[in-house]
């Protein structure tokens, strides 16, 4: 039974469920290809002729924004979806960058509003990244942008974004066979608030083909392309070569049931989950086509035999540790080359610091009340760091909504800041002190401290106060020791 190809990301925003993503782009660039923007143009409307009319983009993937603005301009503005990313350095950024941001990349897309803009944060406990958001939110109100996205963002984080008010519709993560991260407490939050999931390396980079088969283990060195290097590490982090085998195995034999290919099954796996709007799948735009596998996503289903030989071949596996994004976040870095070097240069401290009497240290998160109330959101004093009491506070906002475990999440990314301005760091922690106004809440405030501070343990009270400001549920101190 054929399946639909289509899916409604937005009430007016409808998307082909594979869409292809253009990431490759840069990889030909890379290798010293001259991608030639008329020719990739024409492969582009060659999908979008078959049905497969969503693309997938940034602003670091090569020339690939020059290529969507040529296809628009010559083939019509409405023959096609065409979504894109911006990704800043993790720095401190202006209102004004956010806008060149938008209008450059308004300008290769040759458009008047970017279909979907999807927003991707390096540091959370940096402020810049609400900031953006709350941005990018008043340029789509002016009309610049039609719809928010993210990319790579966790479970805590996308709550915040959404119980603070800021609208998105989709959620960009890895999502595959491999990698079941977002199958769990990611999926139960975008159902519950209409987000869509895009799932991207439902391939591996190609190792999930018949290509590697059978195959010994190749060494992760440059002889992998750069995807490939990326997914090897995924393979090891799941259990290694032998495992990976045996997942193999089990999608060949449901591979020749149906008379497909190894991806088109671990493609169909993925976009067939729960919140899933569509899968993305790579494409080298003048050089393979890939729209005759592509169609037989649509021509088959799963039945309950296949899904139970998939979910007994990964019961075998080991679960990607973490959530979605901490990848390009925190070690293990299940990057290309391991780490990030090649992504960023370098992390600023989240917040200014000023030297103050006694030899202290004084960091600074820019709240109204620091100003009013005369005090420093931390204070370094010899190799001791002290927390003020933080509330879901940036500048004059209220974060988080009335959901406490949002709130908690963004005090304790405020905290961790502070720390890392001062020379510490989450790890650092021997203390924290939690005030909660309803005692009925004391779970999921629980719930988020535990999933911050895994391995750290530090001292913990918790008691119910009345807290300062109706709209703020919690409020936290902590004590760090470098």
């Amino acid at each position: 039974m054929n399946q639909s190809k289509y899916t409604e990301l937005a009430p007016d925003l409808t998307i082909c469920r594979a869409l292809t993503g253009l990431w490759q782009i840069a990889d030909m660039e890379r290798e010293g290809q001259k991608v030639n923007t008329k020719e990739a143009a024409e492969a582009m409307k060659s999908y979008v002729d078959a049905g497969f009319t969503s693309f997938d983009m940034a602003d670091h993937y090569g020339s690939s924004e020059e290529i969507a603005g040529v296809f628009r301009e010559t083939y019509g503005k409405d023959t096609a979806q065409l979504f894109t990313k911006w990704v800043p350095s993790p720095d401190r950024i202006t209102k004004d960058q956010v806008r060149k941001a938008v209008e450059l990349a308004l300008t290769r897309m040759k458009s008047d509003a970017i279909d979907l803009m999807q927003f991707h944060a390096w540091q959370y406990s940096h402020p810049s990244w609400v900031d953006s958001m709350f941005w990018l939110q008043e340029l789509k109100e002016e009309g610049l942008i039609k719809h928010l996205g993210l990319t790579n963002f966790d479970k805590a984080h996308l709550s915040i974004v959404l119980n603070s008010g800021i609208e998105v519709v989709s959620n960009q993560v890895c999502f595959s066979l491999l990698d079941q991260r977002a199958a769990g407490a990611m999926t139960e939050l975008c159902l519950k608030h209409h987000v869509k999931l895009l799932a991207f390396g439902t391939v591996a980079g190609g190792f999930l083909s018949e290509k590697w088969l059978g195959k010994p283990e190749p060494a992760l060195n440059d002889s992998l392309t750069w995807s490939q290097m990326k997914y090897k590490r995924f393979i090891d982090a799941a259990g290694g070569w032998k495992q990976f085998q045996n997942l193999l195995q089990t999608l060949d034999q449901i591979a020749q049931k149906h008379q497909v290919g190894i991806a088109t099954v671990a493609s169909h796996f993925i976009m067939n989950q729960p919140a899933v709007g569509g899968v993305i799948i790579g494409a080298r735009l003048g050089q393979s086509a890939h729209i005759a596998e592509n169609e037989k996503l649509f021509s088959f289903r799963l039945d309950q035999e296949d899904q139970t030989l998939l979910k007994s071949s990964l019961a075998g596996m080991i679960a990607i540790p973490g959530d979605c994004g901490d990848e390009y976040r925190k070690a293990p870095f299940l990057t290309a080359s391991g780490d990030l070097s090649h992504h960023v240069a370098s992390f600023p401290a989240p917040y200014p610091t000023r030297e103050g009497s006694d030899g202290r240290t004084k960091a600074l998160s820019g709240t109204i009340w620091e100003d009013i109330a005369g005090f420093s959101r931390a204070v370094k004093k010899g190799n001791r760091i002290l927390v003020s009491g933080t509330t879901a506070t940036h500048g004059s906002r209220a974060m988080g909504g009335n959901d406490p475990g949002a709130q908690t999440h963004f005090i304790l990314d405020k905290i961790e800041g502070a720390i890392q301005s001062l020379g510490g760091q989450m790890e650092d922690v021997v203390r924290t002190r939690i005030f909660i106004r309803n005692t009925d809440q004391w779970e999921s405030v629980s719930r988020a401290h535990g999933q911050r501070f895994a391995g750290i343990q530090p001292a913990n009270t918790m008691v119910r106060a009345d807290l300062i400001g109706a709209e703020y549920l919690v409020e936290i101190e902590a004590e760090a020791v470098i």
